[in-house]
């Protein structure tokens, strides 16, 4: 059962990987439209052979260890986060990215949870901190450096360190009452970023939030890396601030790397709205359900 705003956030950022799961990395805009909305969850992409719907993808796996982690911990332990990530990916049935493959190698050379992260600069490292945003909620300082410290340890690139530290403060903000439109311009104020350009990708989304997500999505690109991803999927928070279902299903409609560009989506627009605002059809399809609830409520 969720029954709060910060539950609600892990669950809505759970649902939209899920969510993407059936049209993940689909770059043909006009494919997804042929095919209908994609409003329920779907059988796989060919990336994803072997899972079912309403399963996740490898993003959504690695987020769920953490949210088990950071349970279990009673808080964020990157070293507990390191061993279960490793123990995961050790034989991982799904689909293994470049940068699984590089934390994997440096992690085989011998490099603990602070040196293992790969150089990539795709917006997933990123994607999987609502686990530590609601362990931290009471201490945002603390929010911040585990969602960052999280990402790092796979993805170690500025910009999408910088991506994590700014979600995560976006998030806190909408739990904390601000719209999420809002809450996207007070957590750029509120940044310590280290990337030049990462204000002027934050900007980009912002100033687009009048249009459609998938027009955005051509507009911007929908690739994997954190400078078409950041903007773009600012620009779908800010447009749907008000509507949970409307920014998932959008999002997903604009292709591409939809799932890690989900998964943040999610997040701020369920720590805003709340339970009430997540369709009981997308609960109810969610395979991991039993799992992400038992340790939301430990």
């Amino acid at each position: 059962m969720i029954t709060s705003n910060a539950q609600a956030m892990v669950m809505a950022s759970f649902i939209g990987d899920a969510l993407a799961l059936g049209a993940h990395w689909q770059y043909d805009q006009a494919v997804l439209a042929a095919d209908g909305r994609v409003a329920d969850y779907r059988p796989p992409t060919r990336y994803h052979a072997g899972k079912n719907p309403g399963d996740f993808t490898h993003y959504g796996d690695q987020a769920l260890v953490l949210l088990q982690s950071v349970a279990e911990r009673g808080g964020f332990d990157l070293d507990d986060f390191f061993a279960r990530w490793t123990a995961l990916m050790d034989g991982y049935a799904g689909y293994l990215d470049m940068a699984t493959k590089k934390t994997l190698e440096r992690i085989a050379f011998g490099e603990g949870p602070v040196g293992s992260g790969s150089p990539s600069n795709d917006l997933a490292g990123a994607s999987r901190i609502a686990p530590v945003v609601l362990a931290l909620r009471d201490d945002p300082a603390a929010a911040v450096a585990a969602a960052r410290a999280q990402t790092a340890m796979t993805h170690n690139n500025s910009l999408v360190l910088d991506a994590a530290e700014f979600f995560a403060r976006a998030a806190l903000l909408a739990l904390n009452g601000e719209n999420p439109d809002r809450a996207l311009e007070l957590a750029l104020e509120q940044g310590d970023y280290a990337a030049m350009d990462f204000p002027k990708l934050v900007g980009a989304g912002l100033d687009k939030a009048g249009m459609e997500t998938v027009a955005a999505g051509a507009a911007f690109g929908t690739s994997c890396h954190a400078p078409e991803a950041i903007p773009l999927t600012v620009q779908a928070i800010a447009r749907y601030a008000k509507n949970l279902e409307g920014g998932l299903v959008e999002t997903i409609m604009a292709g591409g790397d939809n799932a890690a560009r989900a998964l943040l989506v999610g997040m701020v627009l369920g720590a805003h709205l709340g339970p009430d605002a997540i369709p009981a059809r997308w609960l109810q399809g969610l395979r991991a359900r039993q799992a992400i609830e038992a340790a939301l409520a430990a």
